[in-house]
């Protein structure tokens, strides 16, 4: 019997859009504690799908035809109040990036008690004490501080558990997980996986998991569906379709998927390192340390060193708070480290400052996770690519050629000179983020989390042209990456780090098949989807 039932759902989007429906003759059931994954690229319609099952599409985005059907009854045409009832109640949502779903200026138990509040369920003192339950069976380590705390306050995977526990509340016989392990690196992103799996079992509680990763996939997924530009292209049980796809689309998107099994060609190292990193510290300090604030110390980087030699690619890898992005943003002063040096050419960037400084840093240049937080949305990319320049002496008539030639380089037509980061997608977003990177001729790169929020097929491509950008331009990279594939696919050699401090490094394929230390291997064992992946490769 089936739980959920959808029919000939078609989703129209609104005039000027680059096609007519986000989704289209979309026809799926979902039976009591099922997991049903849905996988596809950005904008193939899988979350607008999700979307229209909770009553939550966007402005201008609407129904045009089909049914939705739960629990026998129709709820497509649901007017808002009776939806209500059935939104958080009946059928909950966890969505891609806690933090900006979470309320920033409310405290983790007032969030989770005003999901009871708004349903009219419990006193207030039984509100408080339920969502301290809910943080324990959510698996939030000391749930009586965290029931106080802000959102702000807490790890990525810990807002994730916070999300999970507001959407379990009231005990829905439906979850929809709308990519909620994207930013997670592979030990949290484990825990979730494991949580939702547990809550299933003791729940029957049936799950709509929504991703592009088909390592989670692999792990967790009863059936597959595969969507395409708005369209399912393929369904069936996670084998079927994981080791024996039917459409080329599918079979695209599972070669795009890096394996620990591919490994960049080390390059050949000069004796004398490009950069070299000393004893390198940086400690963070917040609160007061009077009677009224707590004073709260954390050792982000804790004597790192290492060197990095030209036309070579390091990995630095770890979990969230292991210290990997702080060492980046040291590196490109971005943040100013408390003690070691930093040697770029033989000079110490470390505590330069002023001109000295300005003159050294172009050497170095960084690429950041997010492509579209990181370019200003009210900035044409002629401008985002030729300020770095006009403002290091260029004059705009050559820095406006140089930006024609560096959308080139990474792939883009010279039309997007006029155009603004929101009319592109996440991966020319992020190609727009490597030309500006490009545009003063660094020698190192620096890439924190680069193709983190990519679907598998653009990450693939972003990491295409970055190896490629490295050949052509003889670049050094520093790769930060909380995914051991990703970087088993572009990395010479592998840095791992944990609580601040190095524990491992070494070639990639001695640091991934072989580790020295029980940490990297519980990071190697923490991949999803590995059963499967030694399955293909059997298969191949």
């Amino acid at each position: 019997m089936s739980l959920l039932q959808i029919r000939d759902l078609a989703i129209a989007l609104p005039e000027g859009a680059d096609r007519k429906f986000a989704a289209e003759d979309i026809n799926f059931d979902l039976a009591p504690g099922e997991i049903l994954c849905i996988v596809g690229e950005s904008g193939s319609g899988k979350s607008m799908s999700a979307n229209a099952v909770m009553g939550l599409l966007p402005q201008g985005v609407k129904p045009a035809g089909g049914t939705i059907t739960f629990d026998g009854r129709e709820i497509l045409d649901l007017p808002e109040k009776e939806m209500l009832k059935l939104r958080g109640g009946r059928i909950s949502m966890i969505f891609q990036e806690p933090l900006s779903a979470l309320n920033p200026l409310m405290r983790v138990g007032a969030q989770i008690a005003e999901v009871f509040e708004a349903h009219g369920v419990l006193r207030p003192a039984e509100r408080q004490k339920r969502a301290l339950e809910l943080l324990d069976e959510v698996g939030i380590p000391d749930p009586n501080s965290a029931i106080r705390a802000y959102p702000f306050q807490l790890s990525g995977g810990q807002r994730q558990r916070v999300m999970i526990a507001m959407a379990l509340a009231l005990e829905p016989d439906i979850l929809i997980a709308d990519e909620p392990t994207t930013a997670l690196d592979v030990t949290t992103q484990a825990q979730i996986l494991e949580l939702i799996e547990n809550l299933r079992k003791s729940r029957g509680m049936a799950v709509i998991f929504i991703t592009h990763d088909f390592g989670v996939v692999a792990d967790i997924a009863d059936r597959v569906i595969v969507m395409q530009t708005g369209k399912i292209v393929e369904t069936g049980t996670a084998d079927e379709v994981l080791l024996k796809p039917q459409h080329p689309y599918t079979r695209a998107l599972i070669d795009a998927i890096p394996r620990l099994t591919q490994r960049a060609e080390a390059a050949e190292q000069t004796r004398d390192p490009i950069l070299t990193v000393e004893g390198l510290n940086k400690t963070f300090s917040t609160g007061s340390g009077t009677l009224f604030g707590k004073r709260r110390v954390v050792k982000a980087v804790q004597d790192v060193s290492f060197q990095l030699y030209a036309g070579e690619t390091i990995g630095i890898v770890g979990e969230s708070g292991s210290g990997k992005s702080t060492v980046g943003r040291c590196l490109v002063r971005l943040l100013d480290p408390d003690s070691g040096r930093v040697m770029v050419d033989g000079a110490d960037i470390a505590h330069m400052s002023g001109a000295e400084l300005r003159d050294q840093r172009r050497k170095l240049q960084m690429i950041f996770q997010d492509p579209f937080s990181s370019l200003n949305p009210r900035a044409r990319v002629s401008r985002i690519l030729t300020e770095g320049l006009i403002a290091y002496g260029t004059p705009k008539a050559q820095a406006m050629d140089r930006a024609r030639e560096l959308l080139e380089l990474v792939g883009l037509d010279g039309s997007a000179m006029n155009r603004f980061p929101h009319e592109f997608s996440g991966g020319q977003r992020q190609r727009i983020g490597i030309a500006r990177a490009l545009a003063l001729d660094p020698r190192i790169i620096i890439a924190d989390e680069a193709v983190s929020a990519l679907d598998v097929s653009i990450q693939a491509q972003v990491l295409d042209l970055l190896a490629d950008l490295k050949t052509r331009l003889d670049l050094s990279m520093l790769f930060i990456t909380h995914d051991l594939r990703v970087a088993a696919r572009i990395c010479d050699r592998i840095i791992v780090m944990q609580k601040g401090r190095i524990v491992e490094a070494g070639p990639a394929g001695k640091v991934l098949h072989s580790p020295d230390t029980e940490y990297t291997q519980s990071l190697l064992d923490a991949i999803p989807g590995q059963e499967y992946e030694r399955a293909l490769e059997n298969a191949e």
